[in-house]
């Protein structure tokens, strides 16, 4: 009887988990711990993984001890394996629950240790700065206080991402080891950091063994904090410091007394010591988007629908496939958040695996989603996670789709998941793990869209099963499907017929079963979007315009020099589609003269746009900084050559003829630039709106959308010029799009949502936004909304009118005579009319000629799909890349072959040819700001011969590889008949398969080198 009454060792073990689970929690790194652990499922091994990867390593090691107390009593011995994994990992936390290693740690011990760890984060900015992470490293390793794999990963973070974030994962490691301050003092010594050594354990301004500081002519200073300089020179204190293995129980009472800030020091709590490494280690805005603890902890938002939202949900609520069509603001993603918790409410009831995933098609929606609609509503009940591409988080997809109940993301990442099924079923996923899919703004799945393209998946897997049912056997499950738009348009339709057929497409492009709707006379509805006051400003056209009238002479004159005979009129975007054709003829028939030519003529064809939109200063600043550019170009110089030898060869007669003519031309457009009675008749009517409407409300706040990133921050400029707009309360900013397809700078998606944000609060009252503002982002109401000579189609006109929502709003169109803009607006308000009407008359078509058109169109998708990819396979493999070479665009000359060319994240065209290096010079510019999570981009790659941009160079793994622009060379392909000559605007349409880069071949050709 005493025998069984006696507890077991799982029993004490368990038990001492629970009397020391805040000291055990905050000493072990989970990641390694389960690696230790067979005995865990892999499905509970990959979920604690994640939890680590978002939430750090004390979250993660709280969930690991629930599970040992929680799967303990069923599985024998794993109270014991968690022990021994502790064991053999080293970490402090063993010595908790293993008596045979010892006696438990005493309170001075315990103490000192995290005493030791507060040191290191006091200092932890002077660690991260001054130490070396592979020196110190090894030394750890050789007095058993690292092991081989914390050592590799140390290695692989430097490797990476330089040497603070390495030396800050090694600090993260160390401070989890069993009795680490002595032996990590005596491992910074011998790698050479004495004075860092004495100067975290008390002695400041220590000598080297050289009689010389570690930092050279710099001794270390201390910080000037009260509680620091207490730390200074304490001999019984830092005799125990450094002999904490031989401590006895002496108590901190026997030491010298030390200052209150000291104190805190020592009594600082283990727990915030460990995380605080955990976030410098892991999270600094590295993650991607986790609710806080704040958040988590914030009551459950009641979850309601207004009866419009309740009707327009009714289907799906019963697991149908539906679009919802709701005008902006109208609440579309709070009738989807009401679909996503009752459909996992009833997957949960029914003990099925329920699984939900949002698609996006901008990266700000992912936030925004997660912060304002999904997280309030189902955080307490369920796992919501935010992912999209831009995050530098490294992430395992499939994993996190393991373990989270509902996951919003970009809708690349789960179409490149779908594609990597085939090459990867550890790197991919299927569709029907999910159970329920939503599509925000849904009428982009159509033709060639990423949206599209997943529901390609969906329909193919939908025909397999019609097989499967009809061979009797078991079909693959299928997620619902919710599609979310304010406008699904009407796709160019001129007649009904077609505006119908469009609508169909839509709704069998998404298998919905019904496109869902509210009546316009529905009065809870019109309460909620309201409808604005539609306006037209239009500006005469003809008014004199001398700064016009010289630009076109300067192009007349350039033309006849070039012998080039104009087929469309100067400035529109037709004479831009020619001049491009022009360009890339020449560029293809090697005619230097003519490509040059059409190249400037296209910049002053891009001046006669500016001044058409804004400013006539902005359209010359266009031009001088394009010339200024040129003649930069002209005078690089190869840094690597002592005597400055010029890179460029001098300027041929019509580098000449061009640039002569500019500057002759460059006082009197400059004076013109600055008239103020020739000044854009436009901006003329938008001051007018602008002032009327900001002087007739108590708190304005409004939107102007605008065609061009450069006329978005040329209005801004504008605005901040002119002091009248300051008087009436005008606070603006510009809010334009993060892609790096411009020639203008980019904005990050921090600083677009740092001003929205701050449009939010009424710190800004006036946006002056490209299309980036039109859809989806949650910007708030305005009562004033200006497409400023921007018309696109009867969507991007109802979005955009659709942010006029507040009490007596007013939508204007502003436009010059003779534009088209007004006569676009009108077809545009005609095909919306349409729309609703084609809506209307799909909704009354009979079940079985619905479902019959809808079927038909579905078959005919996957005809056109199966004839696409055939084709895709065709074009990737029908060239060698051996028989291609690419020849400069300016100096016409052969560059690089095919077989040099290699390709990084399927996306990036590298030249790993050695010898190529010799043919081109960098030249540092300014602009460029990308940076991601495995390369970055420093600098314009520029032929050395002529100064023609090829493209960029970029470090991808600590490697400098040449990015090349395909549209910076001519393409020669070579045949046993003859040479042909193309050029090409993006990679992609060049029909060949080139090989994925080769990190390892490229590093050790290097090393040989």
């Amino acid at each position: 009887m005493e025998a069984a009454a006696s507890p077991s060792r799982d029993e004490s073990i368990l038990y001492l988990i629970s009397c020391f689970r805040p000291r055990i929690k905050t000493s072990v790194q989970v990641s390694r711990v389960l690696d230790l652990m067979p005995s865990l499922r892999p499905e509970q091994k990959v979920r604690l993984r994640a939890v680590a990867r978002e939430k750090g390593d004390v979250e993660a090691a709280e969930q690991l001890l629930s599970v040992v107390e929680k799967e303990a009593p069923q599985s024998a011995g794993l109270c014991q394996e968690f022990c021994d994994a502790l064991v053999r990992g080293g970490y402090d936390a063993a010595n908790y629950l293993d008596p045979s290693l010892g006696d438990l740690p005493s309170p001075t011990q315990e103490a000192l240790g995290d005493l030791g760890r507060a040191l290191v984060n006091v200092f932890f900015d002077r660690l991260t700065d001054q130490i070396r992470a592979t020196q110190v490293a090894f030394k750890c390793l050789e007095k058993g206080l690292l092991d081989d794999e914390d050592v590799e990963r140390i290695i692989a973070e430097k490797t990476t991402h330089g040497n603070k974030p390495a030396v800050r994962e090694m600090l993260y490691r160390i401070v989890q080891k069993k009795e680490w301050f002595s032996p990590f003092l005596e491992a910074l010594r011998e790698a050479g950091h004495e004075n860092m050594a004495a100067y975290i354990s008390g002695h400041r301004n220590e000598q080297d063994i050289n009689g010389a500081s570690d930092l050279s002519d710099e001794m270390y200073e201390a910080p000037s904090s009260e509680g620091v300089e207490d730390l200074k020179p304490r001999t019984e204190l830092q005799a125990a410091l450094e002999g904490e293995k031989n401590i006895s129980e002496k108590s901190f009472e026997d030491f010298p007394a030390i200052s209150e800030s000291a104190v805190s020091l020592q009594e600082t709590n283990a727990c915030n010591v460990c995380a605080n490494f955990g976030q410098m280690n892991l999270f600094s805005g590295d993650s991607d988007y986790v609710e806080s603890k704040d958040k988590r902890s914030s009551p459950e938002q009641e979850l309601s629908l207004r009866g419009y939202q309740m009707e327009v949900a009714k289907p799906a609520l019963e697991g149908k496939n539906i679009i919802i069509c709701l005008p902006t603001g109208s609440g579309k993603t709070r009738v989807a958040v009401y679909i996503a918790k009752d459909h996992l409410d009833k997957k949960r009831e029914a003990k099925e695996c329920g699984k939900v995933i949002v698609l996006v098609n901008k990266v700000p929606l992912v936030e925004q989603h997660l912060e304002k609609e999904f997280c309030p509503f189902l955080k307490h009940s369920y796992q919501v996670i935010g992912l999209s591409g831009s995050s530098q988080l490294k992430f395992s997809f499939p994993g996190l789709v393991r373990d989270y109940d509902v996951i919003i993301c970009t809708a690349k990442i789960l179409e490149n998941a779908l594609e990597k099924v085939h090459k990867d079923e550890e790197e991919g996923v299927q569709l029907s793990v999910f159970s329920l899919v939503i599509i925000d703004e849904c009428h982009h799945t159509q033709k060639g869209a990423v949206y599209n393209n997943i529901m390609h998946y969906y329909l193919k897997e939908k025909r397999e099963n019609e097989k499967r049912k009809k061979e009797g056997k078991q079909p693959v499950p299928q997620p619902q499907v919710l599609g979310l738009t304010a406008s699904p348009g009407v796709g160019g339709a001129t007649s009904h017929s077609k505006a119908e057929e469009h609508i169909l497409k839509i709704c069998a492009n998404l298998d919905a079963d019904e496109i869902m709707t509210v009546q316009e006379h529905t009065l809870q509805l019109q309460h909620q979007a309201k409808e604005p006051l539609k306006k037209f400003e239009i500006a005469d056209g003809k008014k004199e315009d001398p700064f016009r009238e010289k630009l076109v002479n300067i192009m007349t004159e350039i033309q006849g020099y070039c012998q080039f005979n104009r087929n469309a009129e100067f400035g529109s975007q037709t004479y831009e589609q020619w001049v491009i054709q022009e360009e890339k003829k020449a560029a293809k028939e090697g005619t230097r003269k003519e490509r040059v030519c059409a190249e400037h003529l296209k910049k002053y064809n891009d001046a006669l746009l500016i001044n058409d939109t804004i400013r006539m200063i902005d359209a010359y600043n266009h031009l001088k900084n394009f010339y200024e550019e040129i003649r930069s170009k002209k005078m690089a110089v190869n840094e690597d050559d002592e005597d400055d030898e010029l890179v460029a060869s001098q300027p041929d007669e019509t580098d000449t003829f061009l640039i002569d003519l500019f500057y002759a031309k460059q006082r009197e457009l400059e004076e013109l630039a600055g008239k103020l009675q020739y000044e854009n008749v436009k901006l003329t009517k938008l001051r007018t709106t602008l002032m009327q409407q900001f002087t007739k409300t108590n708190e304005p706040r409004g939107i102007i959308f605008s065609k061009t990133r450069q006329s978005a921050f040329a209005i801004y400029e504008w605005i901040k010029d002119n002091p009248k707009f300051e008087e009436v309360g005008v606070k603006a900013h510009y809010l334009i799009g993060a892609g790096h397809n411009s020639e203008f700078k980019p904005m990050t998606q921090n600083e677009q949502k740092e001003i929205i944000e701050k449009f939010r609060t009424g710190k800004i009252n006036l946006l002056i936004a490209t299309t980036v503002a039109e859809e989806g982002l949650d910007i708030p109401e305005c009562n004033i909304v200006i497409r400023y000579g921007l018309v696109t189609n009867e969507i991007a006109m109802m979005q955009a009118r659709g942010r006029a929502r507040a009490e007596e709003s007013t939508y204007v169109l502003v436009a010059s005579d003779g534009s088209g803009a007004a006569e676009r607006e009108n077809v545009n308000m005609l095909r919306e009319k349409m729309m609703h009407r084609a809506i209307a008359r799909v909704q009354k078509m009979p079940r079985e000629e619905y479902l019959f058109k809808v079927k038909e169109l579905q078959l005919q998708s996957y005809v056109e799909m199966k004839m696409k990819a055939k084709k895709e396979q065709y074009k990737q493999y029908k060239e060698n890349p051996s028989l291609i070479t690419f020849h400069c665009k300016n100096c016409k000359e052969p560059k690089c072959s095919g077989e040099d060319i290699q390709v990084i994240l399927d996306m990036h065209h590298v030249n790993v040819k050695k010898e190529f290096a010799e043919l081109y010079i960098v030249r540092e510019n300014k602009t460029l700001q990308a940076k991601e999570a495995d390369y970055q981009t420093n600098g314009d790659v520029i032929c050395k011969k002529c100064a023609q941009t090829w493209g960029t160079m970029m470090v991808h793994k600590g490697l400098d590889l040449p990015c090349l622009k395909i549209k910076n060379f001519v393409v020669y392909f070579k045949d046993k008949k003859c040479t042909s000559k193309k050029m090409y605007k993006k990679w992609r349409e060049l029909a060949i398969k080139f090989p994925a880069f080769s990190f390892a071949d490229h590093y050790i050709s290097s090393e040989e080198d």
